[in-house]
């Protein structure tokens, strides 16, 4: 079944590659999408695709990539529009 989950990292999630490798892990999945980054300091992303898909890359949000300390997860879960072609970082 496709998703679409609307996420908010909080933490020191900027300035440790969180989007670069959002991107890298959300292609491997076959996730489409975007992530940027908030003036607020927190990481916003959009994600569709499969269920297992999305809940994996969700996980990898809750950890984040090395030198990331993540405090924080919210998701928002959407209706799926299809909307994506690729998965991109927003600026």
């Amino acid at each position: 079944m496709k998703v679409r989950a609307h996420i908010f990292v909080s933490g020191r999630v900027q300035g440790v590659f969180f989007r670069y490798e959002t991107k890298r892990e959300a292609r491997l999945r076959g996730v489409k999408g975007w992530v940027r980054n908030l003036p607020d300091g927190r990481v916003e992303a959009i994600f569709e695709g499969e269920e297992e898909a999305v809940k994996e890359l969700i996980d990898f949000c809750r950890r984040g990539p090395p030198g990331a300390k993540v405090t924080k997860v919210d998701v928002l879960w959407e209706n799926y529009t299809g909307e994506f072609q690729d998965f991109e970082i927003r600026y």
